[in-house]
């Protein structure tokens, strides 16, 4: 395996790229007795369309979940059970565009990995088994309906984006997922999970020559052929919608305000980039810029308000979100101070302590395994080696920040998602 250093950040990573195509990273961490492994596959919610062995698919909304689910089966045993006794813990989650799976372990670490390796690349679909998952993942999408925090995002894609399948719930919908068969599935599984579209990724005190081993003698050394994502649609700037607002049991309104971004491309320009844009949701309304001190002072946002950039394949935004009895007098204020900062600029202090700051945050959360795997896992699959991040924030400059607001902060890319309490005579209604 080829050895990295990163002196700044006191770490080392070890790579490989196997003759199966899987991608190994291995972090060691000496001295540490919990050991953590992320086993991820470049496939999320949104890639329904796809080709494979020369033919085209499109596989109905919630797949991707779907899968996720089924793949804790194999015949006659229960994998969940197995790493319990292994004295691990697992689990997994699907992203709108990447599917992982992972475990934590204080002992038995190569039993546990091998098991991970093994279920994850076993598909194992029974029309029994896939008909029982429907009405589990049927209760999960009932219970997601009911979550206000998920309800107000759902509302927010679907007025910003015209086509783009973010506008699907993750979970998929009742309808689509009653069309999920276990031959749909087994084709999922064949064109996204090969070992070419998968990445490893282990932290803790191991051997990662032997990691590498395992992975090879439980996947194979042949490569598989790789499924190729259909392109996703390309949307204009201008959002379908400038509001949506509907009501829920909540306590006070709630709010998504979120303005259109281009989507990221691969590599360092769009990891910059995305540094940019998280640099410019600081100097908007981050703890301790003017905006978010002011609106707090005069009692309009309150410690529920906070914001960033959030990027998935084919889509991004500048999103910020809480409690707020005028969410519409902060979407004027934003509009207001992003015109300010793109006339002023950020004051060079400012800047620079917001890259110190941003910087540090970075550093620091290399401490938690969870974060660095997901990083890794995240960065990888956008053509970027996560540990270089310093050298990215030190190239970046203040003119960036007030370019990034000047095309993104308008009128026309903005959205605003707003959730109403239901009023005490809806209420007595609805209980009739």
């Amino acid at each position: 395996m080829t050895r990295y250093e990163y002196p700044e950040l006191d770490e080392t990573l070890y790579r490989q790229k196997l003759p199966n195509g899987l991608t190994v990273c291995v972090v060691p961490r000496k001295g540490f007795t919990r050991s953590l492994v992320y086993f991820v596959t470049d496939y999320g919610s949104v890639h329904t369309d796809y080709r494979f062995a020369g033919k085209d698919y499109r596989s109905p909304a919630g797949v991707a979940h779907y899968l996720e689910h089924k793949m804790f089966d194999l015949p006659d045993r229960d994998v969940s059970a197995e790493f319990a006794r292994l004295g691990a813990s697992t689990n997994a989650f699907t992203s709108y565009d990447m599917t992982a799976y992972y475990f934590s372990c204080t002992k038995n670490f190569d039993a546990c990995l091998r098991l991970l390796l093994e279920f994850v690349s076993t598909p194992y679909f029974t029309a029994e088994s896939v008909e029982k998952e429907r009405g589990i993942i049927d209760q999960e999408i009932g219970m997601n309906e009911d979550a206000p925090d998920s309800v107000i995002f759902e509302n927010l894609v679907k007025a910003m984006y015209r086509e783009h399948p973010i506008r699907v719930p993750i979970l998929g919908t009742g309808e689509t997922i009653r069309e999920i068969t276990p031959e749909i599935l087994h084709d999922c599984h064949r064109a996204f999970y090969a070992p070419g579209n998968m990445l490893l990724c282990v932290i803790g005190d191991v051997d990662p020559e032997a990691v590498a081993r395992a992975a090879e003698e439980i996947l194979g050394t042949e490569p598989a052929p790789v499924g190729e994502k259909k392109p996703l649609p390309k949307e204009d700037m201008t959002c379908p919608q400038k509001e949506t607002t509907g009501r829920m049991e909540v306590a006070m309104p709630m709010f998504n305000l979120a303005f259109k971004c281009e989507p990221l491309g691969r590599g360092d320009g769009a990891i910059r980039e995305e540094m940019v844009a998280d640099l410019a949701a600081e100097a908007l309304f981050g703890e301790s810029s003017e905006l978010y001190l002011r609106l707090y002072e005069e009692g309009i946002i309150d410690t529920s308000f906070g914001g960033g950039f959030e990027t998935i394949d084919g889509c991004a935004m500048l999103l910020c979100a809480g409690d707020s009895y005028e969410p519409r007098k902060i979407r004027k204020a934003i509009l207001t101070q992003a015109a300010k900062i793109t006339r002023e600029g950020v004051p060079e202090k400012d800047f620079l302590r917001m890259k110190r700051s941003a910087l540090g945050r970075r550093i620091r959360s290399l401490d938690s395994f969870d974060a660095t795997c997901f990083r890794i896992c995240a960065y990888h699959f956008s053509d970027f080696d996560y540990f270089r991040f310093p050298e990215i924030y030190r190239q970046i400059e203040e003119r960036e920040i007030g370019d990034f607001l000047r095309r993104v902060v308008t009128e026309e890319r903005c959205c605003l998602s707003v959730i109403e309490p239901t009023t005490q005579g809806e209420k007595d209604h609805e209980s009739c």
